[in-house]
């Protein structure tokens, strides 16, 4: 007893050794001199490298507009391919600074894995793809289907509960990235493949036939996805929340990449003013530059541009879906910056 209390009191002491302070995240980034992010690295319109190497999506562009925000320089980031099983272990060992991979914020992961969620940079919910020649129309017609799912995700879980509570039987076919559940279900290893219905969308898109999958109308979970961090650093929590939020404003102030600049020198509306740092100190409060808003706008756009350069793509139309500003009809809102 007492030589395993001494080892496991090793262990503990090697791993707090490897972790960033708490608390001073943000001073580590500045001091690196770059931001590490962790995203899937292979979900198109989420993150995933184009044709030229660079990591591209919307859970991408969360890192680069943090990275602006800090540095003033999008380029300063990088970013750790993380699956589904490893990705809160990399975040809480200090491995990566910011988990940006279309993580669902749920109950058990805010309290128990020492992370805390920030806010969402798309809302979803799981649905079904199938492929038209078995003839299915609805998920209620799926009792006793193989069905592929990635391992270590709420999909799994949530799985389970749709086919319990619909007295269906179902075959799991398990897999441990987004890549390998397409490729799974491609090869005819399964009659259905279930995730986040934006997944869905994206690997339809890289599908042999794509035309020949269709996604069931059915949504069977809510699917809050956004940025998380460690727990026990509220300056960080901050920088990564009010980036974000930055965004969100600027979409709905009409501030864009390429209108930014000017309305800095050029607007009288005082939230303009004070988002981009014209008026008062809104960065100073979060340990940067009173400018930090304006070179994450300048680096992504607001969250409309990130939306239609990532999302808009893969066929989700943000008008008229969740993900539309509360002034829309949607529900994505962000607190003021005053």
């Amino acid at each position: 007893m007492g030589n395993i209390s001494l080892i496991s009191g090793a262990i503990a002491a090697v791993t707090l050794a490897s972790m960033p302070a708490l608390g001073a995240t943000l001073d580590d980034v500045k001091e690196r001199g770059s931001l590490k992010c962790g995203v899937d690295g292979g979900l198109p319109g989420f993150s995933a490298p184009n044709d030229a190497g660079e990591m591209t999506g919307i859970d991408a562009d969360v890192c680069y507009a943090l990275a602006a925000a800090i540095f003033g320089d999008k380029s300063k980031v990088t970013f750790t391919n993380l699956t589904a099983k490893e990705r809160f272990t990399a975040l809480s060992s200090g491995e990566v600074d910011v988990l940006s991979r279309n993580t669902t914020h749920t109950l058990t992961r805010d309290v128990t894995l020492g992370i805390n969620f920030t806010y969402y940079n798309y809302i979803d919910g799981q649905g079904f793809l199938v492929k038209k020649e078995i003839g299915v129309s609805s998920a209620t017609e799926l009792g006793g289907a193989t069905v592929c799912v990635q391992a270590g995700t709420t999909t799994e879980l949530n799985l389970a509960d749709y086919f319990r509570t619909n007295g269906m039987e179902f075959t799991p076919v398990t897999y441990d990235t987004s890549v390998q559940t397409r490729e799974g279900f491609d090869g005819g290893s399964c009659d259905v493949l279930t995730s986040d219905k934006s997944q869905l969308a994206a690997i339809r898109s890289e599908l042999g036939d794509p035309d020949g999958a269709v996604i069931l109308p059915e949504t069977i979970s809510k699917e809050p996805l956004g940025p998380a961090v460690r727990q026990g650093d509220d300056q960080w929590a901050n920088v990564v929340r009010w980036t974000l939020f930055a965004l969100i404003n600027g979409d709905e102030l009409g501030v864009t990449s390429e209108n930014a600049d000017e309305l800095k020198s050029g607007s009288d509306n005082p939230n303009i003013k004070r988002l981009l740092g014209a008026e008062d100190t809104m960065g100073e409060h979060l340990g940067l530059s009173n400018d930090w808003a304006l070179n994450a706008i300048k680096a992504v756009g607001n969250y409309d541009e990130m939306y239609t350069r990532n999302i808009t793509p893969l066929g989700l139309e943000r008008e008229g879906s969740v993900n539309a500003l509360w002034s829309k009809g949607g529900v994505l809102y962000a607190p003021p910056v005053r």
